[in-house]
């Protein structure tokens, strides 16, 4: 990695490879802004789950009926409290009428219910529309119900499969544009507070930004040729991603620069040795999340292996940027950038004897203390996983109120818990009788029916007694699955919404066991091969882990306690640990890298001491932007994403101000060069081993060099 980045160094810092590397650069966006194509998009609520999993062998089968042609809409006509008048229901009735000539299928079906408080109106859809022809429905049913002129006081929601499908789209309309907005604007602001320069902040803003649509088109022509779908949630996530990491890399080397242009003259051989020198910190972090993202396409999940591929190729795009087109805007632009703070030769770096510097002693003196105080911290953090619930849902989607959500809610009240989403059980049509026997008898079923049936199929729909999305729900689709299983001959599979769902929990109770060890073992091979050791990988990954624990467990507390989110999502643990552990080990990366430098020049304690120092102002701004701008998908819709802006932007505010300040210095100070284990450096003087590394071998000097703090004589 070191010898691409000198390499990339040398072309994207001279005086006509800088010209050349902007000119290609534009050429290229031009080219990569011309291309048309149509990709598959899926929807956000849609089911992703493979072929193979009973709920969407179900959903196949029932392609096969008569009624698969239809798609039921749920309208329920209530009054708050109020038992139904004459007058009421005669305005259920004629808007039923009324329902029937907007959708042009078979009539409505009205069922009153038990309590005389509602009407449940069916409006069957053509299941052929889907997306914006489905939203665009939806919103005629509604527009009819609103100028039906019902009674005072008496509502109509309009919710079940389709209302929800509406109530998504319409969230994430125009949702997009904000998130990109809000972010940009972040990322501006806290750029300019962190150079002070009016210049200064627009290259990296503006490489960034470049690169976030550059991936967003990529990708765009990735989906067309490949035909694997995207959403609006995948896009959401790899933007921000991708705006985050890269002013992160922007900083990083922009940091180094600032501080090569106080030794060295030239701005183009300080931005060569500033590439040179944290390119291989900036390629490994940057290659360390690729790879993470990666390892979902090993997801059951289609939305997880969505996010996957996509925030990969966002990552790339952007590395490429930070690492080419950067060096050589920063080449063209010269040291006046930093105007008016600009470095000048011979002019004291701040980070030597700022709060940093303060900081990193403070921790040298009394790294057990410091250290064992740091651990607890984090153990009680994390102690807020416990009990944890998992799973939303259909009601508990959305962060704010929506008529489809309402509506379950309002059907829960007067009908059978279970009457919006019930269960389907399909089978041989020979097998009819026994099914549907073993269906009612099931624990948790209120009622079952044949609903339909077409050649050798079946279909009985099972209300039952929960509320979907409940653990009541979840039980009875295991015990109907039980029941019917067991009938020889009948061949039923039990699916519908709540199986739905109960399937994608079960599918992410399989993601996180096989994904989350596997990212894992990626971050520590990368560690490896970038520190040369063993111990120190090990070390960070221990940290790592411990500080995501605490900001999950954190997390949970604060939905339950501040936001009121009922539980977290079935994503949402094991995005969290993905983006906190390959994001955590970034700035565990720039640490390390530097302390490496320094010890090989000063000895591990005193090289540990330098790199907190001259690194703490430069991680934590990369940080606090970082948690910041993922705290932006808070402006989308879902609990989902809130609640992962919410455990990502705190963990890296952990990691940042916690881990990476205190613990891990303080392990390192506590280990000495030992951290370095196997390499020469572990035992060896420091000298000898930058000899070694370089692979010129040891000569003789007599000037002395420090080894873990103190000064020795090196001899032959």
């Amino acid at each position: 990695m070191d010898a691409l980045s000198r390499a990339v160094g040398r072309v994207s810092t001279g005086r006509w490879g800088a010209r050349a590397t902007a000119v290609l650069f534009v050429a290229i966006v031009a080219v990569m802004f011309s291309i048309t194509v149509d990709a598959p998009m899926s929807s956000p609520s849609a089911s992703d789950l493979p072929a193979d999993v009973e709920s969407v062998r179900v959903s196949q089968l029932a392609t096969q009926l008569p009624g698969s042609r239809y798609n039921p809409a749920l309208v329920v006509v209530s009054r708050a409290d109020a038992p139904l008048t004459g007058e009421d229901r005669a305005a259920a009735a004629s808007l039923a009428g009324s329902l029937a000539t907007v959708t042009g299928s078979p009539p409505p079906t009205t069922v009153p219910a038990a309590d005389g408080k509602a009407v449940l109106v069916t409006v069957l859809l053509e299941r052929r529309l889907v997306d914006t022809d489905l939203t665009s429905m939806v919103a005629s049913i509604r527009s009819t119900i609103a100028q039906a002129g019902l009674p005072q006081g008496l509502t109509a929601q309009v919710t079940g499969g389709p209302g929800i499908v509406a109530d998504v789209s319409s969230a994430f309309a125009g949702a997009d544009t904000r998130l990109l907005a809000t972010t940009a604007g972040i990322v501006a602001l806290l750029l300019l507070l962190t150079y002070r320069s009016p210049v200064l902040w627009i290259v990296p803003l503006f490489v960034v930004g470049i690169a976030d649509q550059l991936g967003a088109r990529l990708t765009t022509v990735v989906s067309a040729i490949t035909d694997q779908p995207t959403n609006a949630s995948s896009a959401g996530i790899a933007s921000v991603l991708v705006f985050g990491a890269g002013t992160n890399y922007a900083l990083l080397l922009i940091a180094r620069y600032r501080e090569n242009l106080r030794h060295e003259e030239d701005h183009r051989v300080a931005l060569r040795e500033a590439v040179s020198s944290a390119g291989g910190a900036i390629v490994g972090s940057a290659v360390t999340v690729t790879l993470s993202l990666l390892t979902l396409l090993l997801a059951v999940s289609g939305s997880l292996r969505t996010i996957g591929w996509t925030s990969a190729v966002g990552v790339v795009v952007v590395l490429v940027s930070v690492i080419v087109v950067m060096p050589a805007a920063l080449a063209l632009c010269g040291r006046r950038l930093f105007w008016p703070f600009i470095p000048r030769v011979g002019t004291d770096d701040p980070s030597h004897q700022g709060v940093w510097a303060t900081v990193a002693g403070a921790v040298a003196r009394r790294p057990a203390l410091v250290s064992a105080a740091a651990v607890v911290i984090l153990l009680v953090l994390a102690s807020g996983i416990a009990g944890a619930r998992i799973g939303l849902s259909q009601t508990e989607q959305f962060r704010g109120a929506s008529e489809s959500a309402t509506g379950l809610e309002n059907i829960a009240a007067h009908y059978p818990a279970g009457a919006s989403a019930p269960a389907q059980v399909i089978a041989r049509s020979g097998a009819e009788q026994a099914v549907l026997v073993a269906v009612t008898a099931t624990t948790g079923v209120d009622s079952a029916r044949v609903s339909d049936r077409g050649g050798e199929l079946v279909q009985i729909s099972a209300v039952l007694k929960d509320l979907p999305g409940t653990q009541g729900s979840y039980a009875a689709v295991d015990a109907l699955r039980a029941s019917v299983h067991a009938i020889d001959g009948a061949d039923a599979l039990v699916g519908g919404s709540v199986a739905d769902t109960l399937d994608a929990k079960n599918a992410a109770v399989r993601d996180q066991a096989v994904i989350a060890p596997l990212i894992l073992l990626v971050v520590l091979a990368i560690l490896i091969l970038l520190l040369r050791s063993l111990v120190a990988p090990v070390l960070l990954i221990l940290t790592v882990v411990l500080s995501c624990a605490a900001a999950i467990g954190a997390g949970h507390w604060s939905f339950v306690h501040l936001f009121g989110f009922p539980a977290l999502d079935t994503s949402v643990p094991l995005l969290a640990f993905l983006f906190l552990v390959a994001l955590g080990v970034d700035y565990n990366i720039f640490l390390t890298t530097r302390a490496r430098q320094e010890a090989i020049r000063i000895g591990t304690r005193a090289g540990v001491r330098t790199a907190v120092a001259v690194t703490g102002g430069v991680i934590t701004s990369a940080g606090v932007l970082l948690a910041a701008v993922f705290t932006v998908l808070g402006v989308l819709p879902l609990i989902t994403l809130t609640q992962i802006g919410i455990i990502v932007g705190f963990g890296v505010l952990l990691d940042t101000l916690l881990v990476r300040t205190v613990l891990v210095p303080a392990l390192i100070t506590l280990l000495g060069r030992r951290v370095w284990w196997p390499s020469r450096m572990s035992h060896v003087e420091a000298e000898a081993a930058a000899g070694a590394e370089a692979g010129l071998g040891v000569t003789a000097a007599t000037e002395p060099v420090a080894r873990d703090g103190v000064k020795v004589e090196q001899r032959q």
